[in-house]
């Protein structure tokens, strides 16, 4: 059973993972992390923002992250946007091995050529973005002291009399 989900930055690290599984010659990073210092491709990761969603039918509190994915190339020409490419097939389907519970599959998924200007020299780049909702933190249906919070109960003289039931609402 994977982890449970308890922070924006686990879907980082998931992604720079899988990434690094399925493309061992690339680097993946943070833009932070970039460091110039060889032409090889980098793929930077950055979660660039967390919008409210709706909440999950377990009660977690959903956040709608925008992850941005900036193919780097110290060649000008077609191979950022063709590994960007790649990286949309990759992505489109994938929840980077976290739970369906916890992390919906991307939606969203926009590809655009960009720059990136280390302060050495300018790079050429694609950005591929997208936005996937993660469902935080444990379970809202028991409490610490076991009390479901989303309980309904109710008392019936006669379990097989219809008439005794009461449609729940909302």
């Amino acid at each position: 059973m994977p982890a449970v989900l308890e922070k924006p930055s686990q879907l980082f690290f998931a992604i720079a993972q899988t990434l690094r599984a399925i493309y061992p010659a690339l680097k993946v990073g943070s833009p932070q992390e970039f460091d110039g210092t060889d032409d090889q491709p980098w793929v930077l990761i950055a979660i660039e923002r967390d919008a409210p969603g709706q909440r999950a039918n377990d009660g977690r509190i959903a956040h709608v992250l925008t992850v941005s994915l900036q193919v780097v190339m110290a060649v000008p020409g077609w191979d950022a946007c063709d590994l960007a490419a790649e990286l949309k097939h990759l992505v489109m389907d994938n929840r980077w091995g976290l739970s369906g519970d916890q992390c919906d599959l991307p939606t969203e998924l926009d590809s655009l050529p960009s720059t990136f200007i280390h302060p050495a020299r300018q790079y050429t780049a694609w950005t591929l973005s997208f936005s996937q909702t993660l469902y935080l933190g444990p379970t809202l249906l028991d409490d610490p002291l076991g009390i479901a919070k989303f309980a309904r109960t109710w008392e019936v003289s006669n379990i097989d009399d219809p008439d005794q039931y009461i449609a729940l609402e909302g």
